[in-house]
């Protein structure tokens, strides 16, 4: 009974979240686009990013289907269809928040002409990015609730196999597995052809545009910053998209694996353990819908009968938009909260012998465990905003650099990197080791779903900032007055820093979801003692292969960045020196450069996107299953730190040059500010492929070969080579 209430009012919340992606989507498009120039731009980052993405699925669904051939023939029957289920989830999650992006951005521009102002430019902008943020937990959630019931739910002791029957498995956890797979599959192409795509249009532009020819930022004569705008569609809002969803299914899938490994052998329990994820999940994605809204809601346009008995439009007055975000976090970790406390009382409070199953402290030892993940994400998000926002030193003290020259600039945004690692590491490291001792490796990953449980709200806030960039890039390039574009910075700004917040919380949660997979990974082929003097060979070797391959990971990222970059660049110059096209009397050809960057994008993303799902297939096959455990600890302990060196620097680097350009444009012949501004773009340059290539494809690297292992390790036992 109480099973099938928390599925009824999960269902609820789902349907729920659907209608609100719905409203919010109207409401977004019946706001208009502003001038026929700017309607225009508009439709170009539109087509652009759609025809992309259409490409760009082209080549991702073979893919999947391949890989769900191979795991219906050699895992479980039925394992193909569900990956396939969750593949075509994501996309069409990636697909509706995409669009909502390219509507978006072009009504906040209108709004801050229009309107002036700021809380309701804000609005427009924070409309857009929660039906991105609405839909990531919504599809994912209602997914996840379909494969759990039409496999039955609960029952640790079922054995099926594939189609060959090669192997033996459990049929549920083999389904979520592969449902998670879908996510991760359609996560990694996403994130390094957009990345890709994205970063090399940015880079060419900046070098081009602003060092070469001294153009304004997204000056329109400049023909790759037009790409750049269809970039931050496809990567930071669809990327971002697709790889969040995969972290918010990835969690859940941990809590269960885990729980239907060490509670197999108690029924009562392992239901309650089951169960208490979907009540997380579900309460977290209400949270999310309340928090949002009402924020959007505080700044919506409002009427009231002037002093002449006239209607008279009014503004909430704001002098801080990250102040306003600030407020949805909050309102929705608060209700996180108190949602966990209740579900985990009425879950677990009546059960006996609790401390038996390492809860500590009884039926509230998973809440608190939760609550440690929500405590994570907000303390991981305010450490990352010290390093990356304005408003503090670090990124002030690069602003200064940026006066000595390129080579101060790039040296002191690598100290805030480097820095900026400890702080995260230590929050996720202490949670985990408190989690554990709270409820064993189910208190783990019932943290790492915390971290997540609002990610409605994050993801809402991360897709707010390319909105904002993409409203100010069509300003600059419809030649709108100062003021909006004014309006639009202060926006972008904020957006740089909570896309680095987004990206903490993205690594962060890894770290929850990939631990936890790997103990579930151990406990598939061992009993709980893997015998680690025997092993320690495999064991040591793979852990430093694992973090090599982050590393040459990390590196065939950027050379395929920094090869399409250089091509970009020169298509770009060649385009200025077409006559007419620099006075700005002949618009360039922008359509070869949109095709040149998704061609480069396209072909640059198949070997990184196959390495994470072959090397622990190679790997196992090779040297078997504790050889593949080495792998996933090294590459995990690899990335977290990487992730977050990269994510930060590139988030200093990119508001340094934000300020540098704010200040410029109220001392416009400032000669010191000029050579400033030039070293500045050279950090943001090197910012770029750190934050938004590398950076944000390590967390779904580590998370996709740690489910492919997990889905696998069956199989490595029974066939190595060594």
């Amino acid at each position: 009974m109480l099973n099938m209430i928390v599925y009824i009012v999960s269902f609820l919340v789902i349907i729920v979240a659907f209608c609100l992606i719905r409203v919010n989507f109207v409401d977004l498009r019946e706001h208009d686009e502003g001038t026929e120039e700017m309607k225009e731009l508009a439709g170009i980052i539109r087509n652009g990013a759609s025809t992309f993405m259409g490409r760009e699925y082209r080549v991702i669904i073979p893919t999947v289907v391949f890989f769900a051939i191979l795991y219906s023939l050699f895992t479980e029957t039925y394992a193909g269809l569900v990956l396939l289920f969750g593949a075509g989830l994501n996309m069409t999650a990636v697909e509706i928040g995409m669009r909502a992006g390219t509507y978006g951005n072009v009504r906040t521009t209108n709004a801050a002409r229009v309107t002036k102002a700021l809380s309701r430019t804000m609005r427009i902008a924070l409309l857009g990015g929660s039906i991105s943020g609405f839909a990531v937990p919504a599809f994912g959630l209602f997914g996840f609730l379909i494969v759990w019931l039409m496999s039955r739910g609960a029952q640790a002791h079922l054995v099926g196999h594939g189609l060959l029957g090669l192997n033996t498995c459990n049929p549920i956890a083999m389904r979520l597995g592969c449902y998670s797979l879908g996510f991760s599959l359609v996560g990694m192409f996403n994130r390094v052809a957009g990345g890709n795509y994205t970063k090399a249009a940015d880079i060419s532009a900046d070098i081009v545009g602003k060092n070469v020819h001294n153009m304004p930022e997204d000056d329109s004569r400049m023909p790759n910053t037009v790409a750049d705008f269809i970039g931050d569609c496809v990567n930071d809002i669809a990327g971002n998209i697709s790889d969040l969803a995969e972290s918010f299914v990835a969690t859940p899938t941990a809590c269960i694996l885990i729980s239907m490994q060490i509670f197999k052998d108690n029924p009562a329990l392992l239901s309650a353990a089951c169960i208490f994820p979907f009540i997380i999940s579900a309460g977290g994605l209400l949270s999310s819908l309340i928090g949002v809204s009402s924020v959007i809601f505080a700044n919506r346009k409002k009427i009231i009968k002037g002093k002449d008995g006239k209607p008279e439009v009014i503004s909430r007055e704001i002098q801080d938009p990250a102040l306003e975000l600030d407020m949805a976090t909050y309102l929705s970790a608060g209700m996180v909260f108190i949602i966990g406390l209740v579900g985990a009382y009425w879950v677990f409070g009546r059960m006996p012998e609790l401390s038996v199953f390492n809860f500590r402290y009884g039926w509230i030892s998973p809440w608190i465990a939760s609550v440690l993940g929500v405590v994570s994400s907000v303390a991981v998000g305010k450490i990352t905003e010290y390093y990356t926002s304005m408003k503090y030193a670090p990124v002030q003290k690069l602003k200064t650099m940026a006066f000595e020259g390129d080579s101060f600039v790039v040296t002191e945004g690598d100290a805030i990197g480097y820095r900026s690692t400890l702080g995260p590491v230590l929050v996720i490291g202490i949670s985990m080791i408190i989690a554990y001792s709270l409820a064993g490796t189910y208190g783990i990953a019932i943290a790492g779903l915390g971290m997540l449980s609002f990610v409605g709200t994050t993801v809402s806030i991360d897709a707010f900032g390319p909105i904002a960039d993409n409203a100010g890039g069509i300003a600059e390039s419809c030649h709108l007055e100062p003021e909006v574009r004014k309006i639009t910075d202060q926006l972008d700004a904020v957006g740089n820093t909570t896309a680095a917040i987004g990206k903490g919380n993205a690594i962060g949660s890894a770290a929850f979801a990939t631990v936890s997979l790997i103990m579930a990974y151990v406990e598939s082929y061992t009993t709980g003692d893997i015998g680690l003097m025997s092993i320690i060979v495999h064991l040591v070797v793979g852990i430093i292969v694992g973090g090599a391959l982050v590393m040459y990971f990390s590196a065939l990222l950027t050379d395929n960045t920094i090869v399409a970059a250089k091509q970009l660049a020169d298509a770009g110059e060649a385009q200025l020196k077409i006559p007419g096209v620099i006075e700005g009397t002949v618009k360039p050809d922008y359509t070869s450069i949109i095709e040149l960057a998704a061609n480069n994008a396209l072909k640059h993303m198949l070997v990184p996107s196959i390495m994470a799902l072959v090397t622990p297939i190679l790997f196992g096959f090779s040297f078997g299953p504790n050889f593949v455990l080495g792998i996933l600890i090294g590459s995990t302990a690899v990335a977290v730190g990487l992730a977050l060196y990269n994510g930060n620097s590139g988030g200093a680097f990119d508001n340094a040059k934000k300020s540098i350009e704010i200040e410029r444009a109220a001392k416009p012949d400032d000669t010191s500010l000029a050579l400033a501004h030039k070293a500045a773009v050279t950090g943001d340059t090197v910012g770029d492929t750190r934050k938004d290539v590398v950076g944000v494809a390590l967390d779904i690297f580590i998370k996709t070969m740690s489910t492919v292992s997990n889905t696998l390790a069956s199989l490595f036992v029974s066939f190595h080579l060594f």
